[in-house]
């Protein structure tokens, strides 16, 4: 294969990279970025997209944010492959401060102030029933609401201009989209 590794990568490398980019963080980012701004479909597609990623991430349902995002991104119209880049929000550096805050706004919400109760997860949280896990997701399930719909909007507001002036000035340049025929008169 032409572009295939010489060495194949061990499994602790794949989840390494996954967790932590070989390069840094702000070329990822980058390439997220400019994944986002060059997607084909509608301004508003693409930002309904990603804030339907953007509002998955911020839940603490690990594991499902794709397929929750994929789904919202469907059911509202927006752009399936923007809602899926919208999900990178949620990352290791972001998820503790999104579960911190869903998890506060949970609570203020419910009524219980700053969730007294005492949580014991010292067998692991794996081994942890669900009677012990459920005073941490619910209030966190409850103020991912709330959170995610001001993340929501929030992305909304700054991809939807990005994606709009980009495209305006590819038309400016004369680049074509993706699969648009030349006119051949």
């Amino acid at each position: 294969m032409l572009f295939r590794r010489r060495e194949e990568e061990s499994r602790w490398e794949r989840l390494r990279v996954h967790l932590w980019p070989r390069r840094n963080w702000k070329r990822s980012s980058r390439y997220v970025v400019y994944r986002v701004r060059r997607l084909s479909a509608t301004p508003h597609a693409v930002a309904l997209g990603f804030a339907a990623g953007v509002f998955s991430a911020i839940t603490p349902f690990l594991g499902a944010h794709m397929l929750m995002s994929a789904l919202i991104a469907w059911a509202i119209g927006g752009s399936i492959v923007a809602a899926l880049l919208g999900t990178f929000v949620g990352n290791p550096l972001t998820y503790p401060f999104f579960w911190y805050i869903t998890y506060v706004a949970g609570n203020l919400m419910l009524g219980s102030g700053s969730g007294e109760h005492k949580i014991d997860l010292s067998d692991g949280i794996f081994q942890a029933s669900l009677d012990q896990l459920w005073p941490i997701l619910k209030p966190m399930s409850l103020g991912a609401i709330p959170v995610g719909l001001a993340g929501a909007a929030l992305s909304y507001v700054l991809v939807k201009p990005t994606v709009e002036a980009y495209q305006h000035r590819r038309r400016e340049l004369g680049v074509r989209p993706r699969g648009e025929v030349l006119d051949a008169r």
